[in-house]
């Protein structure tokens, strides 16, 4: 007698899309506000669920961030921008008022991550978003202790903050910057 091989969706066999995760994100009838994360950037989506596919209402990346005068990393610095800057672009959209739920992905639900940064960012921003998301401000804003432990070894410190260096950027006055930054964007 012959086996029967059933073959599971192809988002779900090359690891796209967790279903376990999808079902009730999608059930809850919330419009998702979807962070996805890459080596270089950090990207956040409004999506709209319809049974032909997601609709994309708002999208905002890492890179735009460089007009407001912040180099584009992914880190939680960067996370936390673009998180306001999301919720900046659904107030231009008239989007604001509704509530919202949090999507991050294949992300691991990991306590101060960058998806969870992120959403503090649009939690900031005045964006209504079920998600528990409570982070103290020095997780996020710039604050590098670790580029004055480093300062001494030449070396480790070109080393681990050469791109900053490269952009006539000082690592140890990231925090000011950040602030600057967050000013400008919640005031333009």
């Amino acid at each position: 007698m012959a086996k029967i091989f059933k073959l599971s969706f192809k988002r779900k066999r090359k690891h796209i899309t967790n279903y376990h995760k999808r079902f009730p994100l999608v059930k809850s009838d919330l419009e998702r506000i979807a962070i996805r994360k890459s080596n270089r950037r950090i990207s956040g989506q409004l999506i709209k669920y319809e049974e032909k596919g997601d609709i994309i209402l708002a999208s905002v990346y890492s890179d735009s961030l460089s007009k407001y005068g912040w180099p584009s990393r992914s880190n939680k610095a960067t996370a936390y921008l673009t998180g306001l800057l999301l919720s900046k672009k659904l107030k231009e959209k008239k989007l604001e008022n509704k509530e919202y739920i949090l999507d991050i992905g294949l992300s691991a639900p990991v306590k101060n991550s960058i998806p969870f940064v992120f959403a503090q960012g649009c939690i900031d921003g005045g964006i209504k978003l079920r998600s528990g998301v409570k982070i103290e401000e020095n997780t996020y804003d710039g604050s590098n202790s670790y580029a004055l432990k480093l300062k001494d070894d030449k070396q480790a410190y070109e080393r681990t903050f050469g791109a900053y260096l490269k952009a006539n950027i000082k690592p140890e006055e990231l925090n000011a910057l950040f602030k600057t930054v967050k000013g400008k964007i919640l005031n333009e």
